[in-house]
């Protein structure tokens, strides 16, 4: 990973519950899975009633821009199974989904992707 540090996560129980039962599976070849849960196990986990509005959780759908090329994305955070070709999904085995979960508005966070590149990507908005 980088030397930046990583700014606080919040993830509700049930969202951690979920991924955790699905980092247990067989995932199809390919898949990176070590940095998920990584940052689940540095995330403030709280229940799903004191989750702050401000945090992408699964289903969000989040405004993003990524610095290096200054291009703004709008996704929704979707479990795999809910990936039906559609542009603005992003299944949260993706790097880009793994590296937004638990971001608030304003947060700044390095990801590495496959290829030796890093994302460096900044949440705008959450809805």
């Amino acid at each position: 990973m980088n030397a930046s540090p990583r700014p606080a996560l919040v993830i509700s129980r049930t969202d951690c519950d979920r991924l955790e039962a699905l980092l247990e599976k067989r995932l199809p070849p390919g898949v990176q899975v070590d940095a998920l849960r990584d940052e689940l196990a540095r995330a403030d986990v709280v229940e799903p009633g004191d989750m702050p509005a401000d945090v992408i959780t699964m289903n969000s759908t989040a405004r993003f821009v990524d610095e290096h090329t200054g291009a703004e994305h709008e996704i929704t955070l979707v479990w795999p199974h809910e990936m039906d070709g559609s542009r603005d999904k992003v299944s949260i085995l993706a790097p880009v989904g793994s590296a937004l979960l638990g971001l608030r508005v304003g947060d700044r966070i390095e990801w590495p992707v496959p290829g030796g590149r890093t994302l460096t990507l900044r949440v705008l908005s959450i809805r």
